[in-house]
């Protein structure tokens, strides 16, 4: 099943400063709901395992991060992919954007997803409503850790 999902946030800090929050992975660690462990294999590539409920799935993912087309302070592209198991698979990518704005940072984000397994037989509402709440829950910490 494909999955879109856009969005923007005003973050009130500096866009170095979110700039330099998007490649910490203490930050991201503590803001990435269900976030387990994050780790840096590279500059470019991180390894990660979280656990999330949607709907009836509860599913743990182990997976693969890569950083590509990085612009600092401006942005980059994030792809990667989960093996969550028999509840299924997700792999995509997200281009994220970073802008000066009324004194802090508008940060814009694109997603293109593939889910695959337990997790596409949910229904694209459950599984389009779950996404958009991790992403709110990702952004509200992610405010707080860049003020």
């Amino acid at each position: 099943m494909a999955m879109t999902m856009a969005g923007e946030q005003l973050l009130a800090a500096p866009q170095e400063k979110v700039w330099a929050a998007l490649n910490d992975t203490d930050v991201l660690k503590a803001c990435i709901p269900g976030c387990e462990t994050l780790d840096r294999l590279s500059a470019t590539e991180f390894t990660a395992v979280a656990t999330n409920k949607i709907g009836p799935v509860k599913a743990r993912f182990k997976g693969k991060v890569h950083l590509t087309d990085l612009d600092p302070p401006n942005g980059y592209k994030i792809s990667g992919e989960g093996d969550g198991g028999i509840a299924g698979f997700a792999k995509g990518g997200a281009v994220v954007v970073l802008t000066p704005k009324d004194g802090g940072t508008l940060l814009t984000y694109n997603v293109e997803a593939q889910i695959g397994g337990k997790l596409a037989q949910l229904g694209q509402r459950l599984i389009n409503g779950v996404a958009k709440k991790l992403a709110d829950d990702f952004f509200v910490k992610f405010a707080a850790a860049v003020k």
